[in-house]
């Protein structure tokens, strides 16, 4: 039978819908909003009692209106839309799942389906048609149900991947009246280009990334276009992700899944995406069985999920996105990109948002009690970024998370978010907050080096949270690292006395260190500081480096950093008092500069530094 005798009016379609009936309605972009809005607009007297299945609802078809009516009753499995007033007034069902799991619930029956609205590309000449940009669990449903209907729109790409069906497989086709459901690219700011620049920087070469929609991907696109061989592994395909892929940043070469493709189950985006992604060899579309499984995504090494959140307390416990959009969005939604992530080597999810909303309160809170949509497991988040950093939470106690997310807060919301930590017992009480100091944060400062033997070093400005990591630091060192730094023996640091080294005074001082391994999980090893002499052109310097990684170049390095930031900000020599017996760092201060001038007296040299000539 020619397919195109299977073209009918829509109302001969609504004609064989019977009350009781379960329908399946295409997901999100691929909507069949012609066939929907004749459901949705029809008098007739059988269709009543229906109950309309969408895994996402994006659209202006179903109206609460119309749900109120109580003429359908709609199920749905994550909130979009206009899905939120309805769940809280109680017209739609919304079922938690994983998406991983949906594939068999319809597969086995359990959600069963009378009749199918599926949305697809025109076919060829041999008969053969895409479902497009919307694959999910339309196959099974397909098998299931025992009256399927094709919804054949112009508009909508002809795409590659587990995505051909023939028009056999329909009972009856028409043709499409509407536009797809197109989404407009995200206005983005400021605010979030500083965000997506944090996050870029923690998101290394060759990683494989999963995407959603929202002003921070727009952003995070055009700071990962200098990345090397990015691969894609994500729920939703963008504007913004076509962009990244046509930079040259994305090659997908170290996926192990679909290597050398670009994978997702859906697409939202502007009628250019939709273009882009005609017959492109580039991008792959796979069922939610595949996309979503935890072992697919595990087994592609570095893999990145970025996740957009609305609230963080400081806990660090997360309030999600809801509403139109945020596709992924809810904690079992999540939970699939969770644990690939933690399956995949030097896989992580970072959660990101600006510090403040469009009304400029802050987002980072002292308590989330009162929101909705919250995630949970807060012993599973590691990474929350802000425009003013990155707050890593692995394996900090409750006191020392307070203290990351405070750093990362807007500068104006700081002493408020410090002062109701305290008054609920989650910093120390005598903890002392620089409020002046915590807006001069050189932010700014940030280097990578790699060493002799290989050894990666990330140098940063420190902390007020570094304070743990400076005191096991203290306590690695022999008594004789510590007579040379402290010229004379220290055998306690407190935290009284660490606190008040860590929180600088950034008008006169500057303490950068460094750190071993991946952020998140990074060791500290060295610190190294000025400290401004009454004369603001002289300045004192000290460094000490965990004497497991001596002479592999670090102090050298730090001492060069030192003298650059030095002379950015108008200092003219460096000065140091050096034992005479501590001919190591002798050597590295005449290393750094060579010209310094130094006079020995009982024992102790002191020593000149010109900082004029640093260029590095």
């Amino acid at each position: 039978m020619n397919w195109k005798q299977k073209i009918i009016d829509p109302d001969i379609v609504m004609k064989k819908i019977r009350p009781g009936m379960s329908i399946f309605l295409g997901t999100g972009v691929s909507e069949p909003r012609t066939l929907v809005k004749r459901l949705m607009s029809s008098d007739s007297n059988k269709l009543v009692d229906l109950e309309l299945i969408q895994l996402v609802n994006f659209s202006d078809t179903i109206s609460l209106k119309t749900l109120d009516s109580h003429k359908y009753r709609l199920k749905t499995f994550s909130s979009g839309n206009m899905v939120n007033k309805a769940i809280t007034r109680g017209l739609v069902d919304l079922i938690p799942i994983r998406f991983k799991r949906l594939h068999r619930l319809f597969e086995s029956g359990l959600i069963q389906v009378d009749v199918a609205f599926i949305q697809v590309s025109p076919p060829d000449d041999s008969g053969s048609a895409s479902l497009g940009i919307s694959i999910d669990v339309a196959r099974a449903v397909m098998e299931q149900a025992s009256f399927v209907v094709g919804e054949i729109n112009p508009k909508i790409p002809r795409t590659f991947g587990d995505t051909f069906v023939d028009m056999s497989e329909f009972d009856m086709l028409i043709y499409s009246q509407d536009d797809p459901v197109y989404f407009e690219r995200w206005e983005t700011g400021p605010a979030f280009d500083r965000l997506a620049s944090r996050i870029a920087s923690l998101i290394p070469d060759k990683s494989c990334i999963a995407f959603s929609i929202g002003p921070l991907f727009e952003s995070l696109s055009k700071k990962l276009m200098n990345k090397h061989h990015l691969g894609v592994h994500s729920p939703v395909f963008t504007d913004a992700l076509m962009d990244l892929v046509k930079s040259g940043a994305v090659t997908n070469l170290y996926k192990n899944v679909s290597q050398g493709k670009s994978i997702a189950s859906y697409a939202f985006g502007t009628p250019a995406l939709m273009a882009w992604l005609d017959r492109n060899h580039l991008v792959e579309f796979q069922g939610i069985q595949t996309v979503f499984d935890p072992v697919n995504i595990g087994k592609n090494p570095g893999f990145v999920a970025v996740i957009p959140a609305r609230k963080v307390d400081l806990s660090g416990r997360i309030v999600l996105h809801h509403g139109r959009g945020n596709v992924i969005s809810g904690p079992m939604e999540l939970m699939d990109s969770f644990l690939g992530a933690q399956i995949s080597k030097g896989g992580r999810i970072i959660f990101g948002l600006p510090s403040r909303n469009l009304n400029n309160h802050s987002n980072i809170k002292s308590s989330i009690k009162r929101y909705h949509n919250q995630l949970g497991f807060e012993e599973s988040i590691d990474m929350v970024v802000t425009e003013y950093g990155a707050a890593m939470l692995n394996g900090l106690s409750i006191r020392e998370r307070a203290q990351a997310m405070i750093e990362i807060a807007h500068p104006d919301d700081r002493m408020a978010l410090f002062n109701r930590a305290k008054k609920k017992n989650m910093l120390y009480p005598d903890q002392i907050f620089l409020k002046e100091s915590s807006r001069l944060y050189p932010h700014e400062i940030h280097e990578r080096q790699i060493f002799k033997n290989g050894v990666k070093v990330r140098f940063r400005p420190i902390k007020p949270s570094d304070e743990e990591q400076m005191r096991r630091l203290f306590y690695r060192f022999s008594n004789e690292a510590i007579y040379y730094r402290y010229f004379y023996c220290i055998t306690t640091m407190p935290h009284s006395k660490m606190q008040e080294y860590v929180n600088i005074d950034w008008n006169h001082v500057m303490s950068i260190v460094g750190l071993v391994g991946e952020p998140g999980e990074g060791i500290l090893i060295a610190e190294a500081r000025y400290l401004k002499e009454e004369s603001d052109s002289m300045a004192e310097i000290a460094l000490i480096v965990d004497e497991k990684y001596n002479n592999l170049g670090i102090a050298t390095y730090m001492v060069n950093l030192l003298l650059k930031l030095g002379k950015e900000r108008g200092v003219e020599v460096f000065t140091a008092t050096v034992l005479f017996s501590n001919y190591k760092i002798m050597k590295v201060f005449k290393k750094a500069c060579p010209n310094l001038k130094s006079e020995r007296e009982d024992g102790v040299y002191s020593v000149t530094m010109p900082v004029g000539h640093a260029d590095r």
